[in-house]
């Protein structure tokens, strides 16, 4: 009987860092393979973007005043950017879960990999398809009106912070989706995310809304994250002199967000789907 020899694991940090990037690209390649046979559910993640720009643009723009003035289309785009970079940890979550429920996370668990390859190459394969929808998105804001109005590297800083937004949540998302283990389940609590998008400022201004929902609204890190690319793409709403602190330096304040929700999230997300007995 031939006896199976597996090959020894890294012992450095350079080789384990090595063997976690080739394991990871794996996982990013396979995933996407996935969309490629499964067209629709990229083709309805791009659509998406598209749809919501339509509706909020047109059917309720109408009806918003922008504080300060200006197109309600350019105050809306940046919402709507981080809107998307919110929901993207619904596919995330929904991946997960159905390779848990399938058995897949079990397969992976048994073969010669980086534990913490699965969930990276889960995460990057996400951004690949993010920074598509966000291409999308933008052609759609430009050609109904929005543009940028800081010059090219104010402009891919608002881009590349709505990018790192995105994996660091998305990294909740694989949290998650180990969590609960079940398609079903994670498909539930699908419309959650949608309140946190919504409360906030994204698509009306939170002057008048009541007190402790006021204070919800500019506390959210959808608001941070939207102030911050008004800030950086030059549209109305972004001096609004007033608010609490996050909306008061709201740059600085999604750069917090993003190094907890990463601080948290990664060691709790390798550790989760390392685990054997769960």
């Amino acid at each position: 009987m031939t006896t199976l020899t597996l090959p020894a694991p890294p012992t450095t940090a350079r080789s384990r860092l090595k063997w976690t990037l080739k394991d990871g690209a794996t996982v990013v390649g396979r995933d996407l393979g996935h969309l490629r046979r499964e067209p629709g559910q990229l083709i309805a993640a791009l659509l998406f973007p598209a749809i919501l720009v339509l509706l909020f643009g047109y059917i309720f723009g109408s009806a918003i005043k922008v504080p300060g003035g200006g197109n309600y289309r350019e105050y809306l785009m940046p919402g709507l950017f981080a809107m998307t970079a919110v929901t993207g940890i619904i596919g995330t979550t929904l991946g997960i879960a159905a390779d848990v429920s399938k058995g897949v996370m079990d397969r992976f668990r048994s073969m010669p990999m980086a534990r913490s390859a699965v969930p990276f190459g889960q995460t990057g394969s996400d951004i690949l398809v993010g920074i598509i929808g966000l291409v999308i998105m933008a052609g759609c804001g430009l050609a109904v009106g929005w543009r940028a109005h800081n010059g090219f590297w104010q402009t891919l800083a608002g881009f590349a912070l709505l990018i790192s937004a995105r994996y660091a949540i998305s990294w909740g998302g694989v949290l998650l989706g180990l969590s609960v283990k079940s398609e079903e389940t994670a498909d539930q609590l699908v419309p959650l995310v949608f309140p946190i998008t919504m409360i906030g400022n994204a698509f009306v201004p939170t002057t008048g809304m009541p007190t402790w929902l006021r204070i919800i609204s500019e506390w959210n890190p959808v608001s941070a994250l939207t102030g911050a690319c008004r800030q950086l793409f030059g549209n109305p709403g972004a001096h609004i002199g007033h608010g609490a602190l996050p909306l008061q330096h709201p740059i600085a304040a999604t750069l917090i967000w993003i190094a907890v929700l990463l601080a948290l999230f990664v060691p709790l997300s390798v550790r989760k789907y390392g685990t054997k007995n769960r």
